[in-house]
Formats: structure tokens, C-alpha cells, sequence
């Protein structure tokens, strides 16, 4: 289970690396693509069959517009970005 830190930690990973392509959970890039739970469930390959592993994937990764920051950021830093647009997809 993931810890309120790390979900805290995953937001100020969040303000630093995504926040000015996805002002208000929207996406400046693609409107489609949003930080909604529909929008994840849309697009996310496996999101499914693990939220926070789908998104640390596309983080690491990256896809389309949007660039792979496995080479920028370490692997705990991902999984706690990814902790927390789950959390935050999650309540809307």
C-alpha cells in the first residue's frame, strides 16, 4: 500500500515535471487525454490490470506527445507520481 508520503512526494514530482500539460487534470497536448479515471481507462495499456503500474509505465515510457521521463527521474519518483495522479484520478 502506498503511504500518504509517497503520494505527497508524488505531487511535488507532479508540480515539477507535468503540471503545465495537464492544468485542472486536462491535457494542454491532446484534450483527450486527460487525467480522468475514463480517460486512463481509454488509453493506458493495462490500466486495468494495475492502475499505478499502467501509469509508471507511460511515465517511464512515454507515448504520442507526451516524453519518457524514466531517463529524468528514478524509479521511486515515478512510482510515487504515479501513486498520486491515481489518487487523484480516483476522486475526480
Amino acid at each position: 500500500m502506498v503511504s500518504a508520503a509517497d503520494v505527497a512526494h508524488g505531487e511535488q514530482v507532479f508540480s515539477s515535471n507535468c503540471a503545465a500539460s495537464y492544468i485542472g487534470g486536462g491535457n494542454f497536448v491532446n484534450g483527450q487525454r486527460t487525467l480522468q479515471q475514463d480517460d486512463l481507462k481509454a488509453y493506458l495499456a493495462n490500466y486495468n490490470d494495475g492502475h499505478e503500474e499502467a501509469i509508471a509505465y507511460q511515465v517511464t515510457n512515454g507515448k504520442n506527445g507526451m516524453p519518457a521521463f524514466g531517463p529524468k527521474l528514478s524509479d521511486a519518483d515515478i512510482a510515487d507520481l504515479a501513486a498520486y495522479v491515481e489518487s487523484q484520478s480516483a476522486n475526480g
